[in-house]
């Protein structure tokens, strides 16, 4: 009998439907104390595990260290988009398939984006700070800023958050230019695509630059100090990529010396981010705390079925693949 290892809210919330879409599985389930591990001999059993959401971070060790005590462990599905971590490395290296959640977030994190934008598109930061101050201030019309329609967007990395962060932007009027490594395509919510050695050129026409790429050898350090000094004066950085991608000390030498208008930032190159970080106190950075996604359990209960109800596959390899597509079903309802 196959057997999954998943968490105790995925096994209190989703038995029923796991069981409908895939006889015969057996569900061994983390011990609800986050301290708590395994036996051994239960350990034996695991065939496949999913790494869902609300497994990190209280549950984290407790999942590894199943996991990775699992010897006969095939197959491992995590909720995330991004695998750059070692952890899943060292998994790869054992050869289980591993596969990820890519684009079951995509919607609330270009939502995140897009309300970053608008937060520093508008004054909403300065009549914030006017109201906590109970201080009546207008904005001068010599200071209001320019309208988002007209204005140039470039997004690194166009797979299904950097379209959607793209999608969203066209419907604000602005002129959207994405980057990657394949030409444009049919479909692509952008007008044109250019290839990464391009962003510092393109960067010298661009008023926001989204960062949606992974994590990888190539986008380590992409978006260097000479990318946001072609910035023009004014723009700004949304990044809900890796902070990795960015030169983070000169992305806050940018801020702090007014070249860039602001940046809305999800991830940083420690996280979590050091309290001494002046990106804490600067006014024109808006910050989330590697949360652009927040909100999934909600949107969790409105969703179809966990697993489409298909013929399933015992197999080893077969198995692995087809319901590596299945598990991404449940991460698409269980975004937490």
């Amino acid at each position: 009998m196959p057997t999954l290892l998943v968490s105790p809210f995925i096994e209190r919330t989703y038995r029923a439907a796991i069981e409908a879409a895939w006889p015969g599985i057996e569900l061994l389930v983390l011990p609800a104390d986050p301290a708590g591990r395994l036996p051994a001999d239960a350990l034996e059993r695991v065939d496949f595990a999913y790494f869902s959401g609300d497994v990190y971070p209280d549950y984290s060790r407790s999942f590894f260290a199943a996991t990775q005590g699992a010897a006969s462990l095939r197959w491992l599905h995590t909720f995330n988009a991004g695998v750059d971590n070692p952890v899943f490395r060292r998994f790869l290296d054992r050869g289980v398939v591993l596969s990820t959640s890519s684009g079951s977030t995509a919607q609330p994190i270009a939502q995140s984006v897009i309300g970053g934008m608008l937060l520093l598109s508008r004054p909403f930061l300065r009549w914030a700070e006017a109201q906590r101050r109970r201080a009546w201030e207008p904005v001068p019309a010599a200071e209001a800023p320019p309208d988002l329609a007209g204005q140039r967007m470039t997004v690194v990395g166009l797979g299904a958050i950097g379209s959607e962060v793209a999608r969203l932007a066209r419907a604000f009027g602005l002129d959207v230019t994405g980057v990657r490594r394949s030409p444009r395509r049919e479909g692509d919510p952008v007008e044109r695509v250019e290839p990464p050695g391009r962003l510092e050129e393109l960067a010298r026409a661009t008023d926001w630059l989204v960062l949606a790429c992974p994590l990888t050898d190539e986008t380590k350090g992409l978006v260097s100090e000479r990318v946001l000094r072609a910035l023009p004066r004014g723009a700004c950085v949304l990044n809900v990529a890796r902070g990795e991608v960015v030169d983070e000390a000169a992305l806050i030498a940018a801020l702090q010396d007014g070249h860039l208008g602001g940046a809305y930032l999800d991830v940083f190159a420690t996280e979590p981010l050091p309290p001494d970080s002046p990106l804490w106190t600067l006014p024109n950075v808006v910050i989330s705390p590697h949360n652009s996604a927040g909100g999934g359990r909600e949107r969790a209960a409105g969703h179809g079925g966990v697993f489409p109800a298909e013929p399933r596959a015992d197999a080893a390899g077969r198995a692995a693949g087809e319901r590596s597509s299945r598990l991404r079903r449940i991460a698409q309802r269980c975004r937490q």
